[in-house]
């Protein structure tokens, strides 16, 4: 599994320390220094980067040795909770014949399918006899390897094992929570259903939200395309219609509608391009943004456009 499992944070490194010491101290394994009286000192652990996990597990096994691997059990609750994040299907399941309890659990088995696809429909449904959520796990997994190399064939392999069901909004719910899927590959099959795009873009919540920071956490989910066209003019149209109605009371207080809005987001994709990008030597000034701005936007005031500046200029990108 690597080393690097089993790093800890310096404060918890130093705590195991000073456990390993107590426990060999009481065990008579460790030598003690005596003082101008006679009595034993007590050692004051050094800092450690890296805990002895092997002297530290058996010392609670009360030092007898055993050979074979250790016993997540044995560890502490954070360090195995990180030994397993590490883990793809495939090295749970070589996990899983280390640690039969561990293989054996669909309780567990359940908590990462639903931690790593958080929607599907099969979890709705009432479960057959024998199910096993450590297959489910295997098939989802392989779901998403086939999509991230040809979509069409990963959404039809999960209709054929009963994971999801031919329907935009199952669809567009799998897609929302989970993040195993390759942004390219998605984005091919998003801009060939757009049924499934337009149920997508209903379950963002963009309430209360400022415009620009709405506008990453919608391409955080349905990325950009790389270059202008219909596709990107087809997502900021249903980004303005969705945000209008996430914020009723926003539009009616600035004098916002879907067109603004829409303008509004190809100045702040010009923006952060013109702010982020190398090539450009002289940057948009914050004047001439809302300069500009206001002549495609005419009820905007001054101070909102000042303010949608100052957070791309401090934050970064909206589609980065």
């Amino acid at each position: 599994m690597g080393q690097a499992l089993w790093r800890l944070p310096p404060r918890q490194q130093q705590q195991l320390q000073e456990e390993l010491v107590d426990r060999l101290a009481d065990t008579g394994g460790a030598r003690q220094e005596q003082g101008r009286d006679g009595r034993p000192l007590r050692r004051v652990p050094q800092h450690c980067y890296g805990p002895d996990i092997y002297h530290l597990l058996k010392t609670r096994r009360g030092g007898k040795e055993q050979n074979g691997f250790i016993d997540l059990e044995m560890l502490p609750p954070e360090l195995g909770i990180t030994i397993l994040s590490y883990l793809n299907a495939t090295d749970l399941c070589l996990a899983g014949c280390v640690w039969q309890d561990l293989g054996n659990d669909e309780y567990l088995w359940q908590g990462l399918c639903k931690s790593t696809w958080g929607h599907c429909s099969i979890y709705n449904r009432r479960l057959p006899a024998g199910f096993s959520y450590r297959r489910l796990y295997l098939q989802l997994d392989e779901g998403s390897l086939t999509f991230n190399a040809n979509p069409q064939e990963g959404i039809s392999y999960f209709m054929s094992k009963g994971i999801l069901v031919d329907h935009p909004t199952e669809q567009a719910k799998f897609i929302f929570y989970t993040r195993r899927l390759n942004w390219k590959m998605l984005r091919i099959y998003l801009d060939e259903r757009r049924d499934v795009l337009d149920e997508l873009v209903t379950l963002h919540n963009f309430s209360n939200q400022f415009l620009p920071n709405a506008l990453r956490d919608f391409f955080r989910h349905i990325h950009a395309p790389e270059e202008r066209g219909e596709y990107l003019e087809t997502l900021i149209t249903k980004f303005s219609h969705r945000f209008c109605t996430c914020n009723p009371g926003l539009v009616r207080e600035l004098g916002l509608s879907p067109d603004a809005v829409y303008v509004l987001c190809y100045s702040l994709i010009l923006l952060s391009i013109d702010l982020t990008s190398p090539h450009v030597k002289n940057k948009m000034s914050k004047r001439e943004f809302i300069r500009n701005t206001r002549r495609a936007a005419h009820n905007v005031s001054d101070d909102f456009v000042g303010h949608l500046y100052d957070n791309i200029y401090l934050i970064g990108h909206v589609a980065a």
